[in-house]
């Protein structure tokens, strides 16, 4: 029996020149580009290719020649399994020249605009236990290491996160070094508990299972939220569950559990009941009070979060008769955060149940010039729109990771707003967008920010000024 594939080749002493996209690191190999896992910038290694593309090659390290002077050691045992912060060991200082080089190199290569300095990065004062929110999955497939393949008496259930590729494999976590307060002691405890009651973890291919995910959510003001997901309806299991965590944890501000019997994970659609405590916790910020429940969106570095939004706010430069848009509003924290400072903001969102949040977060902290509105922001934000609510002088923009819609762009031309605060979470969805809006507006400022350490994602803020010369296109 002959195999089809071709034998991938291995390529020896290849030096790691950058970081690319996902957390990869970047070589090449006679022009050809390698997308690698596993090294960081400054390696120099033998990299056995695991897939060949056209116009690309993917690889990983197999021996090592020379370590990179960037490295550091990964402080988490869970690395290179667990898929989250890919660069701990990439040095810090490092992880922030790549992140401003991603914004520069989108920038200049997506984007057909002239642009100023970009500023220095804003570092994230913590780089650990900086998240409010974590999802754990509970799984009665867990990821073995090659050491444990040869062991038949391993508990197979696991509660943690997604090995990457693998739906159905997860990753059991002793200690997450992305949440703080007692996040690892209340999934170590639920997990313990199971166990001792022989409550089983969800089997994702055969759709069975008590228990299915656990999330935890936890804010500065010390306020905690529990949500327990189970998949199957079983009263008894479901009340000696929470009853236990209510004994447990009597500190927990708001206890909450769901039922979701669906194929997938999302509870968005699915009532979400309170077993114990208020159905909500609180964040604050300059003395502004937001209402977070289950389904709210909310940044999750709660910290970095405020200095993102005292940027966006500067870059606005709000004076006390502008009407400001807020659009992709979330819960209205960007939108209720700068209220005081203009005559109204109007926000547009597309869940309705963050406009309802937004609704009550106003109300609650006394705001009375907000507006909310539900839908999809291309058939909300329309010309007629425009007409009814007043025209913007400065629109705040804050779209998900693929960007606006060229609908929501356009009309956005058409309104003429003298600011545009861009916030993005996708540099390159930023550019492209920036290239549209570059038809009547000037990017006067840009200013990145780590929210997310030790991976490679990084938000970026701009301001854009209406251009009073009409461009020359030609």
């Amino acid at each position: 029996m002959g195999r089809n594939r071709r034998k991938l080749p291995l390529l020896e002493n290849i030096q790691i020149l950058d970081a690319g996209a996902e957390g990869k690191a970047i070589a090449k190999h006679e022009e050809m580009v390698i997308f690698v896992t596993g090294a960081i910038p400054g390696d120099v290694c033998d990299i056995q290719i695991t897939r060949k593309k056209k116009s690309f090659l993917e690889g990983r390290p197999v021996k090592f020649h020379s370590y990179s002077d960037k490295r550091e050691p990964a402080f988490c045992k869970h690395f290179g399994t667990c898929g989250g912060c890919k660069w701990q060991e990439l040095n810090y200082k490092d992880q922030l020249y790549y992140k401003h080089k991603q914004v520069m190199d989108n920038f200049t290569r997506l984007g057909k605009f002239e642009f100023p300095d970009i500023g220095e990065i804003l570092p994230s004062a913590n780089t650990k236990y900086y998240r409010n929110k974590l999802e754990f999955t509970f799984s009665n497939k867990r990821w073995l290491t090659s050491e444990e393949m040869n062991n038949d008496q391993l508990e197979m259930n696991a509660l943690g996160f997604h090995v990457p590729g693998r739906f159905d494999k997860i990753v059991d976590v002793d200690h997450c070094f992305l949440q703080g307060g007692e996040s690892n002691e209340f999934r170590n405890e639920l997990k313990n508990f199971a166990l001792k009651n022989n409550y089983s973890f969800f089997d994702i291919r055969e759709q069975h299972g008590l228990l299915r995910n656990l999330i935890v959510r936890t804010s500065s003001t010390g306020d905690t939220m529990l949500v327990v997901c189970f998949f199957e309806n079983n009263e008894i299991a479901i009340e000696n569950t929470m009853s236990h965590l209510k004994k447990t944890f009597p500190q927990v501000s708001s206890l909450m559990y769901v039922v979701n019997e669906k194929k997938n994970d999302t509870i968005g659609d699915l009532d979400i009941l309170c077993y114990s405590g208020l159905p909500y916790i609180m964040e604050e910020m300059e003395g502004i009070q937001f209402k977070i429940g289950p389904k709210s969106f909310y940044q999750t570095n709660s910290e970095q979060a405020y200095e993102l939004y005292k940027i966006t706010r500067e870059f606005a430069n709000l004076s006390a008769d502008d009407t400001v848009y807020d659009l992709y509003t979330g819960t209205g924290t960007i939108a209720n955060f700068v209220a005081k400072s203009c005559k109204q903001v109007i926000g547009i969102e597309y869940v309705p149940e963050a406009i309802e949040d937004a609704f009550v977060n106003s109300k609650q902290n006394n705001i009375a010039n907000t507006k909310f509105y539900a839908g999809d922001m291309k058939d909300i934000l329309t010309n007629e729109f425009i007409s009814k609510n007043g025209q913007p002088d400065v629109i705040i923009t804050d779209p998900p990771r693929a960007g606006m819609h060229e609908d929501v762009i356009n009309v956005i031309l058409a309104a003429e707003a003298k600011k545009v605060v861009y916030v993005s979470c996708n540099p390159a969805t930023q550019a492209r967008d920036l290239n549209l809006l570059s038809e009547k507006y000037l990017v006067t400022k840009v200013q990145p920010v780590d929210m997310f350490p030790h991976t490679h994602h990084v938000e970026n803020v701009a301001l854009l000024e209406l251009n009073k010369q009409p461009l020359d296109n030609h």
